[in-house]
């Protein structure tokens, strides 16, 4: 949000196909496309007015009500997506203003500077009207994959914020589908690791204890472990059992006396050993344990 500058819609994109390749996804297809500014909608959407119009009767009733109300929204058509108009359609890339042409080069340019392919599709569209420049689709080029390929959707919506009484602020973002996602996982055969449990559970006894954890559960995790503590007021049985539940590897036990003396318990979960340690050192100590 706040920036029109054209590198930040190439950056959310790259996250998106990033977040995708990190769990594994090789099949992808990225099209884009530019919805133009104000000037640029209307010039196109009175030309596709033109082009439907003559033989609007041939396609399907939702088309007949976007013809007059929003035309662009019939390119979005599944019913009608084989009809010989909607190949011929004028594509928006022809009615783009001299800004919104320069701003698209740039996006595509920028595209291609961070080593990503994608393929302009001129019937990529966005029907609500807070939306413009570019839109992006990330889909699946796996087969078996189904009909319905798009993985994620984005793009940029400069308008939204002023649209609901806000004031003038650009942005862009996308959405992705869970569902999808795993389907595009299964049709590649990738399998995601699987969650091998915790390094460490806090338990705490007493309010002065579980006051400190909050610290140190923090300072766990800065130091790259995962850990977890009690949120819920459980006593200590209740608390080894939720750490047994999470397959945690230590268990580290703070009670009243050792938070006085300055120590810490450290019990592995795997073979029940327990060693004491210096409270204001545990981190390191802890890092040396886990090698």
């Amino acid at each position: 949000m706040g920036s029109a500058d054209p590198a930040i819609d190439a950056e959310v994109i790259s996250l998106a196909m990033s977040l995708y390749k990190e769990l594994g996804l090789k099949k992808l297809k990225l099209v884009v496309n530019s919805l133009g500014d104000k000037k640029s909608r209307k010039a196109h959407r009175d030309a596709l007015v033109s082009h439907f119009q003559p033989r609007i009767g041939e396609f399907c009733s939702d088309c007949q009500n976007r013809l007059e109300k929003n035309p662009l929204r019939i390119l979005d058509c599944k019913a009608d997506r084989e009809h010989e108009l909607m190949k011929s359609a004028p594509s928006i890339i022809d009615y783009l203003t001299d800004d919104s042409a320069q701003y698209f080069s740039k996006v595509t340019k920028y595209l291609t500077d961070l080593g990503i392919e994608y393929k302009v599709d001129a019937n990529l569209v966005r029907g609500l009207d807070y939306y413009n420049h570019t839109a992006f689709e990330i889909m699946s080029d796996a087969e078996g994959f189904g009909a319905i390929t798009t993985l994620c959707g984005g793009g940029r919506y400069n308008g939204l914020v002023e649209e609901i009484g806000g004031p003038e602020t650009p942005g862009i973002g996308f959405a992705l589908s869970i569902e999808r996602l795993l389907a595009a996982l299964e049709a590649e055969g990738v399998e995601l690791p699987v969650n091998e449990g915790i390094d460490c559970y806090l338990v705490s006894l007493g309010d002065e204890a579980k006051d400190y954890t909050v610290g140190l559960l923090h300072n766990l995790r800065m130091a790259g472990f995962s850990a977890e503590r009690d949120y819920q007021e459980r006593k200590i049985k209740a608390q080894f059992k939720a750490a047994d539940r999470m397959n945690a590897r230590y268990v580290a036990v703070l009670g009243e006396d050792e938070l006085k003396a300055n120590k810490i318990n450290l019990k592995s979960m795997a073979d029940g050993e327990q060693t004491e340690l210096p409270l204001e050192s545990f981190i390191e100590k802890f890092k040396e344990i886990c090698k």
